[in-house]
């Protein structure tokens, strides 16, 4: 039998006890009202009327003239006989009319008063066994409802205390039954079923339950499944990436945004998913300058981003991952999208400041006590001091070349922190190349002429001017050839060779000494570094700061080297 016919059944008959416990109940209550409304219209009434009538018989006694009495009696008379209702009653009130019309003949007849006297008790007499026969009657009828209602309230108990017992097991045990069950499939316990065989509506849930887990079961055991369950796992692990990372497919929609990228960006993730990137570049800056393709350099590019961030300026890594595959049975690889992932590096970043700051304030004090140690040596060097020995002079020169190398190690650290600290000041004009070039081999005349090795400039004539600064142009050519001569042998060639080329001149430093490994090739601009093998006789800055000097000049630098067969250093400025 189906839930809801046991409910409507039990209810049902609840509901129909309750209207038949009514209508009995109204049906007594209603038989006692009349019963008693019969005793009291029928007897009550009538013995109310035969005291008046006796009263009225005592004042004729009293005075025989007395019509006030007579017309009382009358009355009440009049009444008793419109009111008889039992049986012998009507004889006797006869009796009374008979005797009252002797009395009215001859007020003064003891005989009619005694003998109306005596009809009116037979008359009270008949009415009291009346009104004692009709109070058993209604008690009993009493009695009677009474035992109904017991009856049908004991039923109305005995089906309501059943629907209370049986109907919330009835209706609770199956829906526990299936609370538990669904909580098996949500730890993913896709064999789990529900065994009601009932033909009802939880038979109906149970074998819908069932379609349902078993449809789940084949789904998790399922490619599909496998492949959401990836994806949920991948997207977990990206929004829980501390690096802000943005996904685009290769329409450039967006297809995944993180937390710390939505932080940044300032937008809801609803805001962003499946929009495309050009669209939201429209009204949000910084979407545009993170995903739109930029004219920019190579050098912009590789500036770190500065974006308010965490409620400070915070410093960015840009890198986008273009993302390809390979299909199926195919050769050539498809874009699918890409990746652009945003490294925080606000924390080094600070630490760099700091040691740029650092670097610039011991270099400027180390700067002063260098000078007046050259000072001092030149002193010594005068012959208006006194006349030094070989050993002094040796120890003199000495003193010279380290004091002359600190000065340029602190040259070198001052420009880097200069440049760091953007606080580079450049004086770009259109400068004589022959002019550069001649000034930087004067400034190396002395240090090639100690190992004997000989500069040649390779230049044709009528170049075109430069637009440059030419200190700080010259300061890299300087740096170049110091570096040639450093690590050529004694008695070689160093070619300064000068070239135009796409509209840019072309300075070029050719030596023939040990050349450097491909392996160090593309990091011998990088700072700090030293080829390792070679000897260390300088910061590792030298190079680093004559790529920022000429890149700061929009101009380009290099290096082309093979081991054993010297370099080529070169830079490039436009014309």
């Amino acid at each position: 039998m189906r839930i809801k016919t046991k409910l409507n059944l039990g209810v049902g008959l609840l509901f129909l006890l309750i209207i038949i416990l009514s209508l009995v109940s109204a049906f007594y209550i209603f038989s006692i009202k009349k019963d008693t409304e019969n005793i009291l219209k029928a007897n009550y009434n009538t013995l109310e009327y035969s005291r008046n009538m006796l009263l009225s018989l005592d004042e004729i006694r009293t005075n025989t003239d007395n019509d006030t009495a007579i017309r009382t009696f009358k009355e009440n008379l009049q009444k008793q006989t419109q009111n008889i209702t039992e049986t012998g009653e009507q004889k006797v009130t006869d009796n009374v009319k008979v005797n009252f019309a002797l009395l009215e003949k001859n007020r003064s007849s003891e005989v009619a008063k005694t003998q109306i006297r005596q009809d009116i008790f037979a008359i009270m007499k008949l009415n009291m066994n009346a009104i004692k026969q009709k109070s058993d009657i209604a008690k009993h009828t009493a009695e009677t409802a009474n035992l109904w209602i017991a009856i049908v309230g004991t039923l109305c108990f005995l089906i309501a205390f059943n629907l209370l017992i049986n109907l919330p097991h009835n209706i609770a045990n199956p829906i526990k039954e299936l609370t538990l069950s669904i909580k098996e499939i949500a730890n993913k316990n896709y064999s789990e079923r529900v065994h009601f065989t009932n033909h009802n509506e939880y038979g109906d849930l149970a074998k819908s339950f069932n379609t349902m887990a078993q449809k789940l079961e084949e789904y998790n055991s399922s490619n599909l499944y496998k492949l959401f369950f990836e994806k949920k796992r991948l997207e977990t692990l990206i929004n829980n990436m501390h690096d802000p990372i943005i996904g685009l497919d290769q329409e450039g929609v967006i297809l995944f945004v993180n937390d710390e990228a939505l932080k940044i960006i300032g937008l809801k993730s609803e805001d962003v998913i499946g929009k495309s990137a050009s669209h939201l570049a429209l009204s949000n800056d910084l979407i545009r300058s993170l995903i739109l393709k930029e004219l920019a350099s190579d050098t912009q590019k590789k500036q770190p981003m500065k974006i308010f961030a965490n409620e400070k300026e915070s410093y960015f890594d840009k890198e986008t991952l273009n993302i390809t595959i390979t299909p199926t049975g195919e050769e050539n690889e498809i874009n699918i999208g890409d990746v652009i992932i945003l490294r925080n590096i606000t924390l080094f970043k600070e630490l760099d400041f700091a040691k740029t700051n650092f670097i610039a304030t011991v270099s400027h004090e180390l700067k002063t006590p260098i000078a007046s140690i050259k000072l001092s040596l030149q002193l010594l060097e005068n012959a208006k001091t006194g006349d030094m020995n070989d050993d002094q002079k040796q120890l003199v020169e000495s003193i010279k070349d380290d004091s002359q190398r600190l000065l340029k190690i602190t040259g070198e650290l001052l420009n880097l922190s200069q440049l760091e600290t953007g606080n580079i000041q450049l004086n770009i004009e259109k400068s004589n190349p022959y002019a550069i070039v001649n000034y930087a081999t004067e400034a190396v005349k002395v240090q090639a002429d100690q190992k004997q090795i000989k500069l040649i400039i390779d230049a044709p004539e009528h170049l075109s001017q430069v637009k440059a600064d030419s200190e700080k142009t010259g300061w890299v050519l300087i740096n170049y050839l110091s570096n040639a001569i450093t690590y050529s042998s004694e008695k070689s060639t160093i070619i300064i060779r000068l070239k135009e080329e796409n509209n840019q001149i072309v300075f070029q430093v050719i030596d023939t000494g040990k050349g450097i490994d491909a392996r160090y090739k593309d990091k011998v601009f990088d700072k700090y570094f030293q080829i390792p093998g070679s000897q260390k006789s300088g910061t590792g800055l030298g190079l680093a700061i004559s790529k920022e000097f000429i890149e700061a000049q929009n101009g380009t630098i290099g290096v082309e080297s093979n081991l054993g067969l010297g370099s080529t250093f070169w830079f490039a400025l436009k014309m």
